[in-house]
């Protein structure tokens, strides 16, 4: 996969902070940028399928009732007492 470069501006604590955790984790500043955008593009990915399926789901009616969340709320408040 080829490579292109990108700039970003940020503060100089959390530079200090991306070089103190390269160095730990013997690795550089790359590395850990590349790791947080993954992992914050996997969270995202993640979180819009769950948003699309629970919207396809509750376009087929496929959904719990008013009354049953309910019960369910008064159950646990009963386990909180």
């Amino acid at each position: 996969m080829s490579k292109s470069t990108i700039t970003f501006r940020t503060d100089e604590t959390r530079k200090a902070e991306l070089d103190t955790l390269a160095k730990s984790l013997n690795r550089d500043r790359s590395f850990v940028i590349n790791e947080a955008i993954d992992n914050h593009l996997s969270m995202y990915d993640w979180q819009i399928r769950h948003i699309k399926k629970g919207l396809e789901q509750a376009k087929r009616g496929d959904f719990v009732s008013h009354e049953s969340v309910m019960a369910k709320m008064d159950k646990m408040r009963e386990q909180c007492k």
